[in-house]
């Protein structure tokens, strides 16, 4: 099988992209988010277009190969919409549920450090624990007790999409370890997967708030019930 990366994909991805690059939306993103990595000023859903078309004309010829052309995107990429479309590239059929896609989402997780990065990988874990829940409930709690914060992060918010199929004892056994972490962004996270549960589950997440209200931060709890909170209001 083919595993060297295909260069004509990522040429297409670039040059689309550059294309569409907008200095004054991108002075803006790079503000808000923060980060010495430049934008392109591209919106996320022409990034999401583009590395679908590109995908599209330039089909990969195996999974090893499309994984060989993510790394190359993601580890060249000298602006952040980049490393977003070699994101975008992993929903592909062929490594969609495919468990050595995890080394990959790990590097991309660990290397891009912010929370659009993260956050944009917790999706694709999603289907890969959906496809797997064995093996990949156990790398999530390994994940839970991470040293690194943003493989943490991607761990909590793992089962965002996963409605009714949410696995709660996973997510419990996820959060709990982290509900005493005093960054931001873990408690963000753990409101925002409360929150998307409390959609399918309301009494669910009432009942986990009050058993940890002691140890949760109050940004967590507020996450948490808001949507709860505000039908109740409505009533």
């Amino acid at each position: 099988m083919d595993t060297a990366a295909d260069q004509d994909l990522i040429a297409s991805v670039r040059g689309a992209l550059h294309g569409l690059a907008d200095p004054v939306r991108a002075a803006g993103a790079q503000a808000y988010m923060k980060s010495e990595l430049p934008s392109l000023g591209v919106r996320v859903p022409e990034v999401r277009r583009i590395a679908k078309r590109a995908a599209r004309e330039h089909p990969p010829v195996s999974a090893g190969q499309l994984r060989a052309t993510v790394l190359d995107l993601w580890r060249t990429s000298t602006f952040r919409e980049e490393k977003y479309a070699a994101i975008d590239l992993t929903a592909h059929r062929l490594v969609a549920s495919d468990l050595d896609m995890l080394p990959v989402y790990a590097e991309m997780i660990r290397t891009g450090a912010w929370w659009d990065f993260a956050d944009g990988v917790s999706g694709r874990i999603c289907t890969l624990l959906q496809a797997h829940p064995r093996e990949m409930s156990g790398l999530l709690l390994r994940w839970s007790k991470d040293p690194d914060l943003w493989i943490r992060r991607a761990a909590i918010t793992s089962q965002l999409r996963a409605g009714k199929a949410t696995d709660t004892r996973l997510l419990a056994a996820i959060i709990e370890p982290n509900l005493a972490d005093r960054e931001f962004f873990i408690r963000k996270a753990i409101g925002w997967a409360l929150r998307e549960y409390a959609k399918t589950a309301p009494e669910w997440v009432e009942a986990f708030v009050s058993r940890n209200k002691d140890a949760m931060s109050p940004l967590s709890r507020r996450e948490a019930l808001r949507r709860i909170s505000a039908g109740a209001a409505q009533q």
